[in-house]
């Protein structure tokens, strides 16, 4: 039997987009990966009728709603008082919770005062799980077989109380069935093109598998979820289609899971034992920060020029003031002068180069707004290519830095089989 969950989040500063409601989207991968569906999401007002209706139309679609936000000790904050409406509850003082935030506060040397008292205070209807992240606890209501969790909007805290206590409760509660995911992550083409190249593959899924396409800045994620009995047959089944899926798109993929295309070029670089350096203009040195975001990148990484000015270009990586006068700085035989300078200058193997025109201004019919020219320099040849990628600044900045560094990742999966 399919388990179903709604997810409610509580809070005027979501709906004014005060905030990003991040909550929800860490629920429902766990609540997924546990093999439990999650039927809808709803962000409410903090208001107590819209809260009652709301809670009352989820317990009546799905099995398990939780509900977060709104717990705070402040008159605004007022889920748990209406919670303990709709379950005809009373609020009781419960002693493990105080003492679990009087010991915090001691901690920080906070005084104790009538308002966090009052987080002590949960109705009596429900089992409380001690928040030991912050002060208001988590609530377990049951009714009618039915489940619902309240839980702080503080992320830290609502992820705290999700492992240590909701989850472990949800998988003695129900009888979940196994689910195992695959990853494959790609990068250099778009989602219909590969929706067209897995066209029979999809059609000859097994009826417990679904493959779902997640795109975004460049790269499509390409997720098979497997449910079933067994993990081990799950993984079996996967083990078979991922084969069959790098059969299909191999070329395009290079990685899987969480890997990310700055931790790939770093195992291919510290493998190889060569290093890297980067000149970057349009990109201001979000290169630089994807590779060094990588632990243990000091191995391989030397260093960067963000040349975002002419001079720069011409005074500290060499390049001649008449190609940028002649080419302009948003051209191949500019950027592979970077790479070269930068390359020399700082000693290393390989060297990334990126000068384009990120927007929203600067284009030309010539050269519209999303130009980027990029060179990968290696100790035996340099690739440059050309591309125009889109409309809004931090799209060409992203898409330029992480189709840079899947250049690089391409020239040395070649040459290591050279």
């Amino acid at each position: 039997m399919e388990i179903k969950a709604e997810i409610i989040t509580i809070g005027d500063e979501i709906l004014i987009g005060q905030i990003v409601d991040t909550n929800s989207a860490w629920m429902a991968e766990k609540l997924n990966n546990a093999g439990i569906s999650v039927y809808q999401i709803t962000t409410i007002s903090d208001n107590r009728e819209h809260i009652l209706k709301t809670v009352q139309a989820a317990l009546d679609r799905v099995d398990i709603v939780l509900v977060t936000g709104g717990l705070g000790p402040t008159s605004d904050d007022i889920t748990k008082k209406t919670l303990a409406e709709f379950f005809h509850s009373k609020l009781v003082l419960n002693k493990e919770v105080l003492e679990s935030v009087r010991k915090r506060l001691e901690e920080r040397n906070i005084q104790l005062n009538d308002l966090i008292r009052g987080q002590a205070y949960v109705p009596d209807k429900c089992q409380a799980f001690v928040n030991e992240w912050g002060t208001a606890p988590g609530m377990w209501f049951e009714t009618n077989e039915k489940v619902l969790i309240s839980m702080p909007g503080v992320p830290r805290e609502m992820k705290g109380i999700m492992d240590k206590y909701v989850m472990p409760n949800l998988k003695n509660k129900y009888k979940l069935p196994s689910i195992a995911h695959r990853t494959l992550i790609t990068y250099g083409t778009f989602e219909a093109h590969l929706a067209g190249l897995l066209e029979d593959f999809e059609k000859n899924l097994p009826y417990n598998i679904k493959l779902a396409y997640l795109p975004s800045a460049g790269r499509v994620r390409l997720r098979l979820t497997a449910k079933g009995d067994t993990r081990e047959k799950l993984e079996s089944q996967l083990d078979e289609l991922e084969k069959d899926m790098l059969d299909r798109i191999g070329e395009y993929v290079y990685g899987k899971n969480g890997d990310t295309l700055e931790q790939i070029v770093g195992e291919l670089l510290r493998k190889s034992g060569k290093t890297l350096s980067t000149a970057e203009s349009c990109t201001g040195g979000m290169v630089a920060h994807l590779i060094t975001s990588v632990p243990g990148s000091s191995d391989y990484y030397i260093g960067s020029v963000v040349s975002y000015a002419n001079e720069i270009k011409i005074r500290e990586l060499g390049v001649p003031e008449k190609d940028i006068i002649t080419y302009g700085a948003v051209s191949r035989e500019v950027v592979e002068q970077m790479a070269a300078g930068v390359s020399s200058r700082l000693h290393t193997d390989y060297a990334i180069a990126i000068s384009g025109i990120a927007g929203p201004a600067g284009g030309t019919p010539e050269k519209p707004v999303g130009t980027v020219w990029i060179a990968v320099k290696s100790p035996e040849e340099t690739i440059t290519e050309k591309f125009i990628f889109g409309f809004t600044r931090m799209e060409n900045i992203t898409r330029a830095a992480y189709t840079s560094l899947n250049m690089l990742r391409k020239m040395l999966l070649h040459e290591s089989f050279h």
